[in-house]
């Protein structure tokens, strides 16, 4: 029998992408969520004919329900529209929402139990990730990650025990401002910060990746994913991105995973995972590229990936109220009212004033999160 699959968050890059894979594969579709993307949602909709879609924003839901009442699908509205749907009894939930709108979905999906978690939304485990681990375990569900690191490094543990790792190799494309100075950094502006040189990426992930905050969230999620000390996590700026990631053993043995840089690669795996089928993703060829080059990150350069280093160790609110403070700085840039260097600025200050706040239960996390956006003025 083929596995059913739920996507919240189907209009970003990741879901439009899982939705390609789940038609190759002729996966059912149970639901499927958005924010306000009326026309694309409409679309997949009519594709995929799902039990149910929401759409976090009333209004375009109230649209959304008038265009697609010729059909046998439910619309559902608001955030309450959006946890039914991952509710929903699907064989897996892939949780691609974008930021830490995705933590209550999520736990949603885990909370109905007995199911896989194909998890691209890092925020949830950055936010909330002992919360996370101890839900899954309760209700007994699998969790695959879809980042393109972590599915490298979930596919290099295959090679060993987990007590027998003795560090990460977290690979980093170092963005497009790797050999910028920071002086070229206060010049940058969100047409030139969204121009990544290898991914095709959603507008936040991709100045996330151009300031490196990305790969600090990415540290702190391999933390989570993989039990993890932050000492046995060495960041690795690969600008090529064909090692999306690798793992040291204890003996010194380096294991690695290489591919063309194409989501679709470890999209499709979280949804065959263990068996591998034919991808969409294009061939790697060596020979092609010829040269493979790593080196260590500039964190005085980049310093939002060192305002999440520090982060990663603690117990408090810090990596929430980093997380919250982050995703304002990044809309303000985008939105041209900051600068490029005023966003490490922002995170920073927002770390300082609220981090030591408690982080014990989604409560204490939505409240500090709250906090942190409240308090920046931009």
């Amino acid at each position: 029998m083929k596995k059913t699959l739920t996507v919240l968050g189907s209009t970003g890059s990741i879901g439009t992408q899982t939705l390609e894979a789940a038609e190759k594969l002729g996966l059912p579709v149970i639901a499927l969520t958005a924010n306000k993307n009326v026309k694309l949602l409409e679309a997949q909709a009519r594709k995929f004919v799902p039990k149910a879609v929401a759409l976090a924003d009333a209004e375009a839901a109230r649209d959304l329900k008038i265009r697609l009442a010729d059909t046998p699908v439910r619309v559902l509205s608001g955030t309450e529209g959006v946890l039914a749907c991952a509710a929903m009894e699907a064989d897996i939930v892939e949780s691609s929402l974008v930021g830490v709108a995705g933590l209550l979905p999520t736990l949603a999906a885990i909370r109905a139990g007995n199911r896989r978690i194909a998890l691209a939304n890092k925020e949830t485990l950055v936010c909330a990730g002992h919360i996370v681990k101890r839900e899954l375990a309760a209700h007994g569900c699998e969790l695959i990650p879809v980042d393109s690191e972590h599915s490298a490094i979930f596919q290099c543990l295959r090679g060993g025990e987990r007590s027998e790792v003795k560090r990460i190799l977290l690979t980093a494309s170092g963005g497009p401002f790797r050999t910028l100075s920071k002086e070229e950094l206060a010049a940058v502006t969100p047409a030139m910060a969204l121009r990544h040189p290898n991914w095709d990426m959603g507008a936040k992930v991709t100045i996330d990746s151009a300031s490196m905050m990305n790969k600090g969230l990415e540290v702190i999620e391999a933390m989570h994913l993989f039990d993890a000390r932050p000492e046995q996590i060495t960041v690795l700026v690969h600008p090529q991105s064909i090692v999306h990631s690798a793992v040291e053993f204890t003996d010194n043995a380096v294991i690695a995973q290489l591919g063309v840089p194409d989501m679709r690669l470890p999209i499709q795996l979280a949804l065959t995972y263990p068996a591998r089928c034919p991808s969409l993703a294009g061939e790697l060829n060596l020979a092609a590229v010829g040269t493979l080059t790593f080196e260590k990150p500039d964190t005085d350069k980049f310093r939002c990936l060192k305002i999440a280093l520090d982060a990663a160790p603690r117990q408090d609110a810090a990596p929430a109220v980093m997380n919250a403070a982050n995703e304002v700085a990044v809309r303000a840039f985008l939105q041209e009212k900051i600068g490029f260097s005023a966003i490490p600025e922002i995170v920073e200050r927002a770390v300082s004033d609220y981090g030591k706040a408690p982080a014990d239960t989604v409560e204490d996390i939505l409240s500090a999160d709250a906090l942190t956006r409240a308090s920046i003025e931009v």
